[in-house]
């Protein structure tokens, strides 16, 4: 199932670079357009670099949650169930696809910051570290979309489904410092998740230490316990 997704990625290049420089479009412009790191110490691309790597890992869920609405309206699943496949691996294929093409993003974003000046300070180990939990939230993020696709169960719907990504991602730190909010929405983007991410990328990435380590760990864990068995056993349900 990864190698059928890879072989559309060939078909559809255009597709994947699009994927790729949507990410750096948005860092040069907030770098240097709009952001100006209000109350920020230090380098306002220390900090802006880790949030946007977070931002990436939450925004273009949408080619694997149309993919999946597609098969399923399709009937390519009932070609699927006739050979010896698990419910899942359907799924899960598209999912190990989704990974690589974030990891590659990941990698060109943090290539572009490298081209501006910004450097990990950390060490290795740490820079590793910031990257898994980065795609450890990634992750979480791609059940949460597969299962909405599956509840819009058309194409045409997953577009207003993935709306629901921009609050998420721009309700977060990943921009701002939370103290320059108002003090309900300050509050609001402490507890979401994807702030803990882009905190402890960040942290890491520096090398200040590990106070955001568990939190971006135990949340995208909470919520794949809940939405990958909710996506597979809808997935399932609506492929019988």
């Amino acid at each position: 199932m990864t190698r059928r997704e890879l072989a559309h990625w060939a078909r559809q290049p255009v597709q994947v670079v699009v994927n790729l420089v949507f990410p750096v479009m948005l860092l040069l412009m907030f770098g240097y357009l709009i952001g100006g790191g209000r109350d920020v110490q230090g380098d306002y691309l220390d900090y802006l670099l880790p949030g946007m790597l977070a931002l990436t890992m939450a925004f273009g869920l949408e080619g694997t949650m149309i993919a999946v609405t597609q098969d399923l309206n399709k009937g390519v699943i009932d070609r699927f169930r006739s050979m010896p496949m698990a419910n899942g691996a359907v799924l899960v294929g598209r999912s190990v696809a989704d990974m690589l093409q974030s990891t590659l993003a990941m990698l060109v974003l943090m290539g572009v910051g490298l081209a501006l000046g910004w450097r990990a300070d950390g060490g290795p180990g740490a820079v590793l570290g910031a990257m898994g939990l980065l795609l450890l939230f990634r992750f979480a993020m791609l059940w949460i979309g597969i299962h909405l696709a599956m509840v819009a169960g058309k194409p045409e719907l997953v577009q207003a489904v993935q709306i629901l990504v921009w609050p998420v991602g721009f309700l977060s730190n990943a921009l701002a410092l939370p103290g320059t909010m108002p003090g309900w929405l300050g509050t609001v983007v402490e507890w979401n998740p994807m702030s803990h991410t882009a905190s402890a990328a960040r942290d890491l990435f520096r090398g200040t230490g590990t106070e955001h380590v568990a939190a971006a760990t135990v949340w995208p864990l909470l919520l794949l316990a809940v939405f990958f068995p909710l996506a597979v056993r809808r997935f399932a349900r609506q492929s019988r």
